[in-house]
């Protein structure tokens, strides 16, 4: 008797060119090794942190959508956290202080927030539930980054984080039920999500909080 197939085939899902993921990987990878690195912590504690937050949105997706895990399929994945751990270990915290690594990290949140939507929907995920995929895909790593090093996550704060990856997913999953092509959606989406999340970062723009129970 032949062996079974995998029940699940991989569909055919519009791929970022590997060496751009990769770099938007270790992006995200970088952002979690500099925060166990400010807190004085171990190198492993540095590793693993570049590894959660590299990887974690992308890893929790695949499990909810039936995918297999995209790292533990690629190679490259792996190595490419734990050089970018060794970097945050073996250079001062203040070379990485300022703008730069924020608006890295705002292009990385609005593409894989894309790339999150459309990977769910090309696995049969319905709209709605591919948006919030998309979400989870931009911000989880950084969650989970947060909530192991004991401050306010992403979540809770009033920055333009996560709206900024919803309104990228939210367009993403727009454009694909209104049949626009891939690369027109991929354009629209990215661009407005990094747009927003660059005008958070530039003018300190934040959502206003809840007024909280009116006083008697």
């Amino acid at each position: 008797m032949m062996p079974m197939l995998s029940a699940i085939t991989p569909p055919p899902v519009p791929a970022l060119p590997p060496m751009l993921d990769l770099l938007g990987i270790a992006v995200f990878a970088l952002t979690g090794a500099l925060v166990a690195a400010r807190l004085r912590q171990t190198f492993v504690t540095v590793a693993f942190f570049a590894l959660v937050t590299g990887v974690g949105g992308g890893s929790v997706r695949d499990l909810l959508i039936g995918a297999p895990v995209f790292w533990i399929q690629d190679p490259l994945v792996a190595p490419v956290c734990f050089a970018v751990a060794l970097i945050a270990w073996f250079t001062p915290v203040r070379w990485w202080e300022g703008k730069l690594l924020e608006w890295a990290d705002a292009l990385g949140l609005a593409t894989y927030a894309v790339f999150g939507t459309i990977k769910a929907l090309a696995w049969g995920v319905p709209t709605v539930a591919a948006i919030m995929m998309g979400v989870i895909t931009g911000c989880v790593g950084g969650i989970v980054r947060d909530v192991l090093a004991g401050q306010p996550s992403i979540l809770m704060r009033p920055e333009l984080y996560v709206t900024a990856a919803a309104l990228s997913a939210a367009l993403a999953g727009l454009g694909i039920a209104l049949g626009l092509s891939a690369q027109l959606t991929w354009a629209i989406a990215v661009f407005a999500g990094f747009t927003m999340r660059g005008a958070a970062i530039h003018w300190s723009i934040a959502l206003p909080g809840h007024a909280g129970a009116p006083e008697d």
